[in-house]
């Protein structure tokens, strides 16, 4: 057994999510076992610099050097204390950073198509500040090989919550959503894995709650306040309508496109059909599930037999109702009811492709990234 710590910060920048875990096994026969998990919010002054950055704020290279190295410290203070009550301690951590930025490769036409994802929390900071071999910036081997670099997590979705018999998708909505589909576990079937984003999941929604309360809420618990609301049809349409989601995959997305430039268009179209703030949230909500259904129907060779959901998402009671009433003859459970800590799947996955990449093993699934072949994911950083 090896025992890692998985490190990540999500779309939301809600904090860092930590999960300690032990792992055996390589890919067939991964085990792991979930010793603990927690979040760790950022202090609020380094979380509104990440938010600044995401939306575009300018800040000087001096700036970008000093905020690089507090997030890197604060994954390091993360790891260090979610092994305090666990002894012995990891020899391992996977750390994804904090994304700032990300380019998906389709219509780009310099550096040869190839995207950009950037991660922020560098890996040998947090290796010497915990004396813990790190392995980090998962992301750019994927893109090197033409890959979207995301989602990374489908590979293990596959070792951990395939099923013989079940056609399953496991839908994660942080920030943004994405799915991994898995066909019944017979024969070559891993070559018949896909996924990608989705689109939306809670950042559109956390964002218009920050709106309209002026910051006082940073999110819609259980969705109690879009329950409250209509859902707006012609501008759900209208949405729908948008490029992404007419895509076919391999895609990926984030802040870039589905961020505050994106809500305030969304704002200023609902004010043609007179929307309240609650009407506004269950119409956001709508896209959500609606993208996530449209996706399944678009390109997926059958709708599954079960979905499991994680992430912020999969505790929004409203959102979860909406997407069974959308696809009334699917299971749809949490990845709890499977084994897998739907709070800390991302953090888990994180520590997994460490795991991999210590051993040698490949981290992506070229059909779900797109990239030519599979590669060894993360820059290692000795203690």
């Amino acid at each position: 057994m090896t025992r890692v710590v998985g490190l990540i910060s999500g779309t939301s920048v809600d904090g860092i999510d930590a999960a300690f875990v032990e792992i055996a096994g390589s890919e067939s026969d991964l085990t792991v076992e979930l010793l603990a998990g927690a979040t760790y919010p950022y202090p609020e002054q380094l979380r509104s610099q990440i938010l600044n950055l995401c939306a575009g704020g300018s800040i000087s290279m001096v700036e970008f050097a000093g905020l690089d190295d507090a997030i890197a410290r604060q994954f390091a203070q993360a790891a260090q204390a979610i092994q305090k009550h666990h002894p012995p301690t990891a020899t391992l951590i996977g750390s994804h950073g904090q994304t700032v930025y990300h380019r998906p490769p389709q219509g780009i036409q310099e550096s040869r198509g190839l995207g950009y994802s950037l991660q922020l929390g560098r890996g040998e900071v947090i290796a010497h500040a915990t004396g813990i071999k790190t392995v980090s910036n998962f992301r750019v081997a994927d893109i090197a090989v033409g890959g979207q670099g995301a989602p990374l997590v489908s590979k293990i979705d596959a070792c951990l919550l395939s099923s013989p018999t079940q056609h399953r998708c496991i839908q994660n909505i942080g920030g943004i959503g994405n799915v991994t589909y898995l066909p019944p576990c017979q024969g070559n079937w891993l070559d018949l894995v896909s996924g990608w984003d989705t689109g939306p999941g809670n950042t559109l929604l956390d964002l218009a709650v920050q709106h309209f309360t002026q910051g006082r809420q940073t999110y819609d618990q259980d969705g109690k306040w879009a329950r409250q609301g209509t859902v707006c049809q012609p501008l759900l349409n209208k949405w729908l309508s948008h490029d992404f989601f007419q895509q076919p995959p391999p895609k990926s997305t984030g802040r870039e496109l589905f961020g505050w430039d994106y809500l305030h268009i969304s704002i200023a179209e609902s004010q043609a059909y007179s929307l309240s703030p609650a009407d506004l949230l269950a119409t956001l909500t709508e896209l959500t599930v609606a993208s996530i259904e449209d996706s399944y129907r678009r390109f997926l060779p059958k709708i599954p037999d079960q979905i499991f959901l994680c992430g912020g998402g999969s505790r929004n009671l409203y959102l979860k109702q909406r997407l069974q009433t959308r696809l009334q003859s699917v299971q749809i459970q949490t990845t709890d009811e499977a084994g897998v800590s739907g709070d800390f799947k991302e953090a888990i996955a994180f520590a997994v492709l460490a795991y991999w990449r210590n051993l040698g093993i490949g981290g992506n699934l070229p059909p779900v990234t797109g990239a030519k072949q599979a590669v060894l994911l993360g820059n290692i950083a000795p203690s």
